[in-house]
């Protein structure tokens, strides 16, 4: 998958995971567990760019004896998740044209999912 791509995915789910109630680093990847798996290190990474873009603030509080940091998603941060629904629809349109059943009857005779380009140019 395109890195791009990806880390605009991954985004969008760290902001869903937090839409509701403010939440932690491993509470976060505990409940993006049965969709995504997610590192720690990815996690942190993908909270510190959520931070520096203003779609969520942190806030440190003392659970345990210990400090723990709690993310908050922002305006912008729903907007970014309104924004990728809105995307999305855009997407899935492209991905059925992409994948639709009927291509392997194009006007030429010729499987789309067969044909396979010679040298980079398709047949």
């Amino acid at each position: 998958m395109d890195i791009q791509l990806k880390r605009g995915l991954l985004d969008v789910c760290v902001l869903a995971a937090i839409k509701n109630e403010d939440s932690y680093g491993y509470k976060i990847i505990k409940d993006m567990k049965p969709y995504i798996v997610l590192s720690e290190s990815t996690l942190y990474t993908i909270l510190k760019r959520l931070e520096t873009a203003n779609m969520l603030t942190v806030r440190t509080a003392e659970h345990g004896g210990r400090l723990r940091k709690y993310y908050h998603i922002t305006r912008e941060g729903l907007l970014r998740i309104e924004e990728f629904k809105n995307d999305w629809k855009e997407i899935l349109s492209i991905y059925r044209f992409v994948t639709k059943e009927d291509d392997n009857n194009d006007e030429r005779g010729i499987s789309c999912k067969a044909a396979k380009p010679l040298g980079g140019i398709a047949p």
